[in-house]
Order: C-alpha cells, then structure tokens, then sequence
C-alpha cells in the first residue's frame, strides 16, 4: 500500500473514532440524564414521604392542652377562626360561632372566655379576624349584615355593619388577605342568589356607621351560597361554593361578572367547605354535605390538560380506619411546608382523623381519639405552632398541642339538638338518589 493510501485510510479510521466517541458520549449523557432523573425522582419521593411521615409523627403526638369551661347556654361549635397580627406570627384570641346564634371569644392560650356578641333575632354565619388588626372580629348574620366587633371595646354593639339589600340573608362570607374587601353568599330568596361586595376600609376606625355595597354578582349561582373563600395571597381572587353544586372562581378586578367568571367547577352535590391548595394556591378544592371531595388545577384551564385532580364521591368509602369507619368530613387545610392537602375528618363519637389528598385517592395519617364526645364540627390547624383548635356538638372547645397533658377534666356532654345548619341545609335529592347503596 502506497503512503498515500495509508494516510487516506487512517485518516478515515480517525473519522470513524470520533464518531464512535460522539456516539459514545451521547449514548453516556443520557444515562446520566436518565440517571439525575431517576434520583431526582427517587428524591422527590423520599422528601414526600419523610414530610408525611413528620406530619404524621406531629399529628400523633398531639394531646389536650386545654379545654374550655362549658357555658350556661351549651351549644354546637360551628366555625372557629384564630387571630394573627402582621407583628407577630402568635395568636392571641379565638373566636368561635355557634349554634345559639353568637360569637364567642377566647384566649388563644388558655381557653379563658372574654366576650360574646349576639344578633337576635338574626342568626351570625362564619367568624373571620382582620388579617392585620387582630381584634377586629367580622361575622355574617341573616338579618342582611356582616358585622365587625372590636375585642378591646367593652360593648356589645358593632362597630361596623356592613348592609346588604331589603331581601338578603347572609349564610357565608369572607374577608379578603388586604382586608380590603368582604365578600357575603345570599340564602335563595324566591329566585335571587347573590355575592355582595363592600369595601372594607374604614373598618378600623371603630365608628358604628352603616356602609353599603359596592355590588353584587347575581348570575353565577342558583340556590343557597354556602360558602366564600378569598384566595390567601392574591386580594382580587375569591372562590364560591353553593348547593347548587357549583364552585365558581372570580377575579374581582374584572368590570362586569361575565368577565371576572375564571372557572365553573361542578361537585353535582351540595357544597359545605372550599379552600385553596397547592405551590402557589392555583388549586381548588370542596367537600360536599353528602361527604364527597372534589379537587381541581387551575393551572390547568388553558392547556389540554384536564383540570380535575381527584373526584371522590363518598370519602367514607375511600378511607379505612382500623375498628371503625368515617363518619363525615369537616374540611380541609393546604400544608406548605409539606406541600399536601389534607382533610380533617371525624366519628360520631368525636374521635378526629387526619386524611392525606394525593392524585392516587384519600389516605389516613392519623386518629385523635377522646377528646369529644360527639360530632366535630369545626377546626382550626395552626401550622405555625402544630397546633390544633377543634370545636363540636358537646359544646366543647379543645386545644391540642404536642405532647401535651390536660390538667383538669371537664365533663364531656353529648347535645343532640337540631342545629341552625342542620336544619338551613338541603342535599340535592338527585345526588342522595344516586349514591343510594
């Protein structure tokens, strides 16, 4: 072979290395692509799994702190909400609506009670503190009002009223995170169902003056708005939820209600809890009264994606509990730190349980056992503190905190009485109908 040809050949030997070395370099890049994925993965999943196994270990370890003293008039504890200041990330109060038509409020540490306000003859709905002032204290009635009490006035008259129109009857409201804005659901009054708006500044001048509405939204909703909840970070954003089985979400910076309309959800049952959930809040989600569970993805609705996360038509059935069975659902409660939703759930026979929401279906993390000794009927989980605020048919209000030991036991009572709730909420029969066994 001529040096020529030698050279022509071992040129093509070299180009043929290289590519075998390009090749090969491709072919180990995406092992290690394959490889990063597989522990980012695996990674990911252990992060889950220890944050629901820290979860779990922290909801376990929760014991009755304190117990509040029960009062001369016992009623069910239907909402409760606790106080925090832009100051402090510690809450002082706890506020409590019930069933006797008033709204109690206590130490957030001890349980001490220190006021109580009343609307007779009208029936007060929901209690929600001021985000920044933490003693304005606001609670829908049915007499047309959301009312505004200030913890440090010795009075028992409002010190706003915010007015809606002759025919409303306020079951559900919310205060939106600037304290700006206070949005009110309407009972259905012949063939009206409305969302009432107010501008909620002022309030804390403390001066009894009647304020009216900014508007209503009246299109969106045909039967009782039962519940209203404001999105926790962006003011403009509001999330409704009515018998009528529809969970609407509203951009309240729109001019007309057509345009503010984002996202209809249907649960085809109705409605009794609506929250946000998800990295930031762009997820929805709602139990209904016959004990259903819907979750949906906004972040989905301009996409091909479709929005619904979870449909569950009964939670009773989807959750096993060792010697014994779910009763009911109360509502739920979105876990930053560990990224999760979780629902709080319970027994006839008071006992609470800790339910994990994934894509997969409803999980049990954990049971509180004796500290009610009838239905729960509200919650409040501070995430902050690990703490837990659970109120129910025994009248009794209990603080539960980690490791915890009750000092004194008071009586525990069972009060079976019809509630205000009970007898105001209709299940669609078509829903009852179809879930028959």
């Amino acid at each position: 072979m001529c040096r020529k040809d030698r050279g022509r050949q071992a040129r093509a030997l070299r180009a043929c290395a290289g590519i075998f070395a390009a090749a090969w370099a491709s072919v180990w890049q995406h092992c290690r692509y394959l490889s990063c994925s597989r522990l980012l993965i695996a990674s990911r999943t252990a992060f889950e799994m220890s944050a629901i196994e820290k979860i779990e270990e922290q909801f376990a370890s929760l014991r009755i702190a304190k117990r509040s003293v029960l009062s001369e008039e016992p009623a069910y504890l239907l909402d409760i909400d606790i106080s925090g200041s832009a100051q402090s990330e510690s809450s002082r109060f706890v506020a409590v609506s019930c069933s006797n038509k008033s709204i109690r409020v206590y130490n957030r540490e001890t349980l001490n009670f220190l006021r109580e306000y009343s609307s007779c003859p009208g029936t007060l709905n929901g209690v929600r503190f001021a985000h920044v002032c933490d003693s304005l204290v606001f609670s829908a009635c049915s007499d047309g009002t959301v009312k505004c009490w200030d913890i440090r006035l010795a009075t028992q008259k409002a010190a706003q009223v915010f007015s809606g129109y002759p025919s409303n009857v306020f079951i559900s409201f919310d205060i939106n995170c600037s304290d700006l804005m206070i949005c009110a659901g309407t009972e259905k009054v012949e063939t009206d169902t409305f969302l009432v708006f107010w501008d909620a500044r002022g309030s804390t001048d403390c001066a009894s003056t009647i304020r009216q509405p900014l508007g209503v939204y009246s299109e969106s909703h045909n039967d009782d708005v039962t519940k209203i909840c404001f999105h926790p970070v962006k003011p403009s954003l509001v999330v409704s939820g009515s018998t009528d089985g529809l969970v609407n979400v509203f951009d309240i910076n729109k001019d007309n209600e057509d345009d503010a309309l984002i996202s209809t959800c249907n649960s085809d049952s109705s409605v009794s809890f609506i929250g946000w959930s998800g990295k930031g809040y762009e997820q929805i989600y709602c139990t209904t009264h016959d004990e259903g569970f819907y979750w949906w993805d906004l972040a989905q609705l301009d996409t091909e994606e479709p929005i619904m996360l979870l449909r569950i038509l009964d939670a009773r059935d989807s959750v096993c509990i060792e010697n014994g069975s779910l009763n009911y659902l109360v509502g739920g409660v979105y876990h930053e730190k560990a990224d999760r939703l979780f629902l709080i759930g319970g027994t006839a026979t008071g006992d609470v349980h800790l339910i994990s929401c994934s894509a997969a279906g409803l999980s049990l993390v954990g049971a509180l056992p004796g500290g009610h000794s009838a239905t729960v009927r509200s919650f409040c989980w501070n995430l902050a503190e690990e703490s837990l605020l659970t109120g129910g048919e025994d009248a009794q209000l209990l603080l539960w905190k980690p490791g915890a030991v009750e000092r004194s036991l008071a009586k525990k009572m069972s009060m079976k009485i019809a509630s205000s709730v009970q007898k105001r909420v209709r299940v669609h029969n078509s829903s009852l109908k179809s879930r028959k066994k």
